[in-house]
């Protein structure tokens, strides 16, 4: 089934920051009164957010696809779409989270073993799908944020953001979303076309 967007599929840059501004504080008072929900919440909304991965790749995530050094920092996805594996680059800010959560997962006694799921359910097995959408619900509320949005829009946000900023490099985009066909990522381009905007403020005012 092709890809279908329109522009009322990504959050704005004020949505995205009210959304994790909300996830943020929700986990720092979690972590003074001794909670883990939140915490983990909000990493998943920032690796969904700044790293653009699946819900079914997120839930399956172990400690030890997280590649966090010095001067380079990925998140290797063995689970992808089709049984491909990639390697997601990703930013300072996320790197300093991940590596702050797995701190924070040894503290209260959670395995940060290599094979030890990076965010285990209550009862310690994989998160369903249903769970982070719920979640995520949940916190779009707290931020106010449009109904119409899902955890799924995370990842084209992430994407039309990669896009811009990457000077509408498509074979980027591409790669860190782990499309096997550029026409999916071309999608993107239709819908943020540059020309598309400068032509309808070009308009007679």
């Amino acid at each position: 089934m092709a890809l279908e967007l329109t522009q009322e599929d990504f959050m704005t840059l004020a949505q995205v920051r009210q959304l994790k501004g909300a996830a943020r504080r929700a986990a720092d008072e979690a972590r003074r009164t001794g909670k883990k929900g939140p915490v983990r919440d909000w990493m998943i909304l920032h690796v969904a957010l700044d790293a653009g991965l699946r819900v079914s790749e997120i839930t399956t995530l172990r400690v030890g696809d997280l590649l966090l050094e010095a001067g380079h920092a990925a998140i290797i996805v063995r689970s992808g779409k089709g049984g491909r594996e990639r390697g997601v680059d990703i930013g300072r800010a996320l790197q300093d989270h991940l590596e702050e959560y797995v701190r924070w997962k040894a503290a209260i006694g959670e395995s940060v073993e290599a094979s030890a799921l990076l965010f285990p359910s209550p009862k310690g097995g994989p998160l369903t799908r249903q769970a982070v959408y719920l979640m995520f619900k949940r916190l779009a509320r707290q931020a106010d944020i449009p109904e119409r949005f899902s955890i799924h829009s995370c990842r084209h946000t992430y994407a039309s953001m990669l896009y811009r900023s990457s000077r509408f490099n498509l074979r980027l985009v591409q790669k860190q979303l782990g499309h096997s066909s550029i026409r999916t990522t071309q999608i993107y381009a239709d819908v943020l076309s540059q020309d598309a905007w400068e032509a309808v403020n070009g308009l007679p005012q």
